[in-house]
């Protein structure tokens, strides 16, 4: 493997593992839990947002859209490295990598796979746009209109997975990517947006303890503050 595969600001020190560039964001925190969670080893390096390193070109070259997560894997398929951007993209990688948390079965893996756009669509761009307009403009709105346009959709949506996980521990029928991806999100409403109250997190029964389910297991303790500042 050769080191100028990786960007050079960000010193690596075992070159023959995944090198994860990533911040402890719910983006961020679902790579960094799924790869706790399947037991691969890893590099982490803070891709410091809120200073502008997703900015730098080097991080460009692996992330093209400035964005994290990203992941270099030198082990990756016929021995060949492999660059990653894109959260969901990741998980599916590791997941297919690794044979865990993403079934092979052509039509359960699409369910699956629905679920992650749902995910990727739906729960983090909305509750992303409620968090701006909640914690970080607030009284600088000059009328209600954004927060409330987005604090209903974010409910609509806790509701629509309330609505899934009727009956069930999960939402598929075991633990999966699906799972690793949601959760850091419901958990930013409730602890870093400090919206609980706000929008009424307590109605939504099945995913208050869906969301303790999945905290408290030992990969998402792990790997919720990888890339922390």
């Amino acid at each position: 493997m050769k080191e100028s595969l990786f960007p050079s600001r960000w010193a690596v020190e075992t070159p023959d593992v995944i090198q994860l560039y990533s911040m402890a964001t719910p983006n961020g925190q679902k790579v960094s839990i799924a790869l706790e969670e399947m037991g691969l080893s890893y590099e982490p390096h803070l891709i410091n947002i809120m200073s502008g390193d997703q900015h730098d070109e080097e991080f460009i070259s692996i992330s093209p859209n400035g964005k994290i997560p990203a992941i270099v894997d030198p082990d990756g398929p016929e021995g060949k490295t492999v660059t990653l951007s894109e959260s969901a993209a990741i998980l599916i990688y590791l997941a297919d990598k690794t044979g865990q948390l993403l079934p092979q079965n052509y039509l359960s893996r699409m369910e699956h796979i629905q679920w992650l756009m749902f995910q990727m669509g739906h729960i983090g761009p909305m509750l992303g746009q409620f968090g701006h307009f909640y914690k970080f403009v607030g009284d600088k709105l000059q009328d209600g209109y954004s927060l409330d346009r987005y604090t209903n959709e974010t409910k609509r949506l806790l509701s629509v997975i309330d609505k899934r996980l009727d009956n069930k521990k999960y939402i598929m029928d075991e633990y999966s990517i699906v799972d690793i991806a949601m959760v850091p999100w419901i958990n930013c409403c409730a602890e870093f947006y400090e919206a609980w109250e706000h929008l009424d997190m307590g109605s939504f029964a099945n995913v208050e303890a869906w969301r303790k389910r999945v905290s408290d297991r030992p990969a998402y303790i792990a790997g919720k503050d990888v890339c922390g500042l």
